[in-house]
């Protein structure tokens, strides 16, 4: 069957896709490759991904795109499902004879509601959906497919789960289909350098924490990793592809879960004299940290969540304040750079707890920040804390824009108080004279950095802005 892959057009600026693990408009523009939806892209012969919001595509031209095709994945979370829903609606009306498929993590966590959802949706695709996608389009009955719910007769069918995939070196390389179908400049992350290309060499995460979306719904609970030697091959691969790229970034879960593995393939990457980032525990220690920075690392994007260690262990984080400063004081000896995760609205947040985490982010002094709302989405043990214990006022996680919203609230503190803490948690940290004097000299001495910089700025006050908008409509 002729397949599309579809990451649909959604709010503007919309960050929702395959790659993404912050399903939002962004504070600053932000896309990230749909790399899940690029290996079945890579499995099946004559296949096309399009990437509507990085294309900024209207429906009108997915539509004209989506009418020669037999069959069309659409790729869907659980902010933008009822939007993602419309779509798929309108290619059916379209072209009735189209079937449609739904991954990612919301109709994998809630398949049979996914599929009661709408007539439009034939099939639900759960978990890694790569072999699955491809025995469709090859035609193969839908009883005889593993990891798959679909509509028969009237009735809702739900196959027994496919086995998470152990060799991932079978995997085509996602670069492959970068070339062929997508524009690697319409790819941007604030904190890595331009033009940059994402690749995972694992997937899965060995970790317990109860927010996290993916390694609960999707890719499991623990690493499944490819060679070193694989790796090595699909970076020369990139740079024969794009010997313009900048940056290479290896977007797994947490690239240093297996410690030994980073060491071996840092040792792979040295040769080739490339520069990268990745993402990291604020556990890592000195002697891996210092090979792969040896290698060519640049940055680390590290999820610290919070500065109150109550919270941190209410997650099942795994990591205490003092090995997250003693982790960052390696980093910056090593100078190594660090974006730094922090989640507000997490199980049992309180106005002290909000006011530690800004304390901690402040005292830590790392390079860039991110603030998000905690989101509980289904499938994972924060979902089922919140339905539990009441803590859920609201099921939508953004508004009719695409902004985030705050879902949760507490004995402690209410959503709105959590929702206005997080622009006050930029302020402090960004409005530093310390930080400020950083940038002062980044402007004045390097013409690239400055436009940056004046134009994340100028976002970044449009953000603000927005905020006080989203709040007026919940206060």
């Amino acid at each position: 069957m002729k397949t599309l892959f579809l990451n649909p057009p959604s709010f503007e600026d919309f960050d929702g896709g395959a790659g993404s693990r912050y399903q939002a408009t962004r504070e600053v523009t932000s896309f990230w490759y749909p790399t899940w939806l690029c290996y079945p892209a890579g499995l099946i012969k004559g296949s096309r991904l399009v990437d509507a919001p990085a294309e900024h595509l209207g429906i009108d031209e997915v539509l004209a795109i989506a009418k020669d095709f037999e069959l069309i994945v659409i790729y869907t979370s659980t902010p933008s499902i009822n939007n993602d829903i419309s779509v798929a609606e309108k290619i059916k009306d379209f072209n009735k004879d189209t079937k449609i498929i739904f991954v990612g993590p919301h109709p994998s966590a809630l398949p049979e509601e996914t599929l009661k959802a709408s007539n439009a949706i034939d099939i639900v695709a759960k978990r890694e959906f790569d072999y699955s996608i491809m025995e469709i389009a090859q035609g193969k009955k839908l009883d005889e497919i593993d990891g798959i719910s679909y509509k028969s007769n009237g009735d809702i069918v739900h196959n027994q789960n496919r086995k998470y995939i152990e060799d991932l070196d079978s995997l085509p390389y996602v670069v492959d289909i970068y070339k062929r179908d997508l524009n690697i400049n319409n790819y941007i992350i604030p904190y890595l350098l331009k033009p940059y290309v994402s690749i995972y060499t694992g997937r899965g995460c060995s970790s317990k924490c109860v927010y996290c979306l993916w390694p609960q719904t999707f890719s499991g609970n623990y690493y499944r990793v490819r060679s070193v030697g694989n790796v090595i091959e699909e970076v020369k691969r990139t740079l024969e592809l794009y010997p313009e790229v900048k940056e290479i970034f290896f977007d797994d879960d947490t690239f240093t879960a297996n410690k030994k593995r980073a060491r071996e393939l840092s040792r792979g990457l040295k040769e080739l004299n490339i520069t990268w980032s990745t993402t990291s525990r604020a556990n890592t220690d000195y002697e891996t940290l210092k090979m792969m920075k040896d290698s060519g690392l640049r940055l680390l994007v590290v999820g610290y969540e919070s500065g109150n260690q109550e919270i941190l262990d209410n997650i099942r984080k795994g990591i205490t304040l003092d090995e997250a400063r003693e982790f960052t004081k390696i980093c910056k000896k090593l100078g190594i750079m660090i974006h730094g995760a922090f989640i507000l609205g997490l199980p049992e947040e309180t106005p002290e707890s909000i006011n530690d985490s800004i304390k901690f982010a402040c005292e830590l002094d790392i390079d860039t920040i991110q603030v998000s709302l905690a989101s509980p989405y289904p499938g994972t043990q924060l979902y089922d804390l919140c339905i539990e214990k009441n803590y859920l006022v609201k099921t939508d996680m953004v508004n009719e824009r695409g902004w985030q919203t705050c879902s949760v609230q507490y004995p402690g503190i209410s959503s709105v108080e959590i929702f206005k803490s997080v622009e006050r948690f930029y302020k402090k940290f960004y409005y530093r004279p310390r930080f400020i004097l950083r940038i002062l000299k980044k402007i004045i001495f390097n013409g690239e950095e400055r436009r940056k910089i004046l134009r994340e700025g100028s976002e970044f006050k449009k953000f603000i802005a927005n905020r006080k908008k989203v709040l007026k409509g919940i206060s």
